[in-house]
């Protein structure tokens, strides 16, 4: 476990996407702690410094995200890999407690996107290489995707009484890619809180979550280009959450081609039309399945998308470089010098807000 305790100038914290830039014009003092959860760098940042036991923050943080990687890994043995043995089955089982949670929510998301946003395409997600560490192709043949896409399975075809599962589909494999790391943000971010951290953000590789405000005064976070760089900035208060999905992400090079991990249902391939989609929302694990929802969304229907989610900042970089935003997001959001403005796109008319 890698520890620092240091005082974070703006320059340092604006290195890497969605991370910290500074919390005023002089940054207070703060303390940080990494970890490795979910094949990426999670990094808590606490202030005040020197209030804080950080070695009791270290070891229950620790123990509770390896408890949860263990809990919700897609392709390594743990809680979610032995649901994935007996949902294919066909038989009621007794599910782990741990994987419950996600599954309510992953069910209701896609209820909410008509499919758009589906956990238990799993077998399409390992197809095209996502299920490894070191993501590799080569990607699926059209025979293979034909067949992933000829009546694939859906979360509604998990019927749940109590604990107890069955699964109705020979195909169900959950993943929880576009879930699980939101959801284990926000309880991170709930454990310090528990801890008696008075503020910090929790950063897991530019997706965070904040708690309290430094010295009165918000956290200023940057929105990572997909080409590389910084987007912009926002300031976030206490309680808010910033989820980005982005081509840039998971993938690999084939034969010339850019291989993302953000694969369409629709055409059971790579997303096309939208780099990146950010979210702002007080919510982790919702953040975290509507940045992934507008990215497969596209250029058209991803305000439509947004509104379905009850998502009202939100920003997303199209394929040919121009920037959209709802008129939240666009209020809230302060592009760089070296980027186009985000041009404003509306709920459909006569949608509200759940």
């Amino acid at each position: 476990m890698n520890r620092t305790r240091t005082r974070l100038s703006p320059a340092l914290m604006a290195l890497a996407a969605a991370t910290l830039l500074s919390a005023c014009d002089r940054a207070p003092e703060t303390e940080q702690l990494q970890f490795q959860a979910f094949g990426t760098l999670v990094e808590v940042t606490v202030a005040p410094a020197g209030e804080h036991d950080l070695a009791k923050i270290e070891r229950e943080m620790q123990a509770e995200l390896d408890i949860l990687h263990a809990s919700w890994h897609a392709w390594e043995e743990g809680s979610l890999g032995r649901t994935n043995q007996l949902l294919p089955l066909k038989r009621e089982f007794s599910a782990p407690p741990s994987v419950l949670p996600l599954i309510e929510q992953g069910r209701a998301v896609e209820q909410a996107t008509d499919g758009l946003f589906n956990p238990a395409l799993g077998q399409l997600i390992a197809a095209w290489g996502f299920h490894q560490d070191e993501p590799a192709g080569p990607p699926p043949d059209d025979d293979t995707l034909a067949e992933l896409l000829d009546d694939p399975p859906s979360m509604q075809d998990i019927e749940r009484s109590g604990v107890r599962l069955t699964g109705r589909h020979p195909d169900l494999q959950l993943d929880f890619g576009g879930l699980a790391k939101g959801t284990a943000v926000e309880r991170t971010r709930d454990q310090l809180d528990d801890l008696g951290v008075e503020a910090a953000i929790v950063n897991a590789g530019g997706d965070l979550m904040t708690l309290g405000r430094p010295a009165g005064r918000d956290w200023k976070v940057g929105i990572r280009h997909p080409d590389g760089g910084t987007l912009g900035g926002i300031e976030l208060g206490g309680g808010e959450g910033l989820f980005t999905s982005g081509d840039y992400e998971r993938g690999y090079e084939h034969e010339g081609e850019r291989i993302h991990h953000v694969i369409d249902p629709r055409t059971g391939r790579p997303a096309e039309g939208i780099r990146s989609a950010t979210v702002l929302h007080d919510e982790g694990g919702l953040a975290d399945a509507a940045a992934t929802t507008l990215m497969i969304a596209g250029p058209e229907e991803w305000p439509e998308y947004a509104e379905r989610l009850g998502i009202d900042h939100a920003l997303v970089v199209l394929a040919d470089g121009r920037i959209e935003a709802t008129p939240a997001m666009a209020e809230r959001v302060e592009i760089g010098d070296r980027h186009p403005e985000p041009e404003i796109r509306e709920w459909p008319e006569g949608d509200t807000a759940p």
